[in-house]
């Protein structure tokens, strides 16, 4: 089933960072919102350990051109999509992270700007909603 999620970080100047779709592996019209992290995450380890790993003398597909340092600084982040750690993701493990992260308030989950605060509530998948991950950062300072 193909699910639409959106991604989101407060207090960013361009807050919204992806837009996509998912292919999760299930085809009932409803969920919980545990199940649901755990089948997206298994697509995002999926697609990670899918990626090549070869080592390259030289990039040639990420040599930036003319104007990407433009494009950089316009989105705020600066990176080449080059993997420097050559291990695989722990399926198990990123499932265990993502629920823990739910549950520590870490991020938060919408689905038609309605909040999903509890892991057993159901999801009506057949609305067809965008599903908005935001995730949150917590103030530095010190308290007197």
């Amino acid at each position: 089933m193909e699910i639409k999620v959106t991604v989101k970080q407060l207090g960013k100047k361009y807050a919204v960072l992806s837009e996509q779709y998912i292919d999760i592996a299930h085809s009932e019209g409803s969920i919980s919102l545990e199940h649901l992290l755990q089948l997206i995450v298994q697509q995002q380890v999926e697609t990670f350990n899918s990626k090549s790993f070869e080592l390259e003398d030289e990039d040639y597909a990420k040599i930036p051109q003319e104007n990407y340092l433009n494009i950089l600084t316009d989105t705020g982040k600066v990176g080449f999509g080059s993997i420097y750690n050559e291990k695989r993701a722990d399926l198990k493990k990123a499932q265990e992270n993502a629920i823990q992260a739910f549950e520590d308030g870490m991020f938060a989950v919408f689905y038609n700007e309605e909040q999903l605060e509890d892991l057993t509530q159901i999801i009506d998948l057949n609305l067809q909603h965008t599903f908005t991950f935001i995730r949150l950062t917590f103030l530095a300072g010190s308290y007197w």
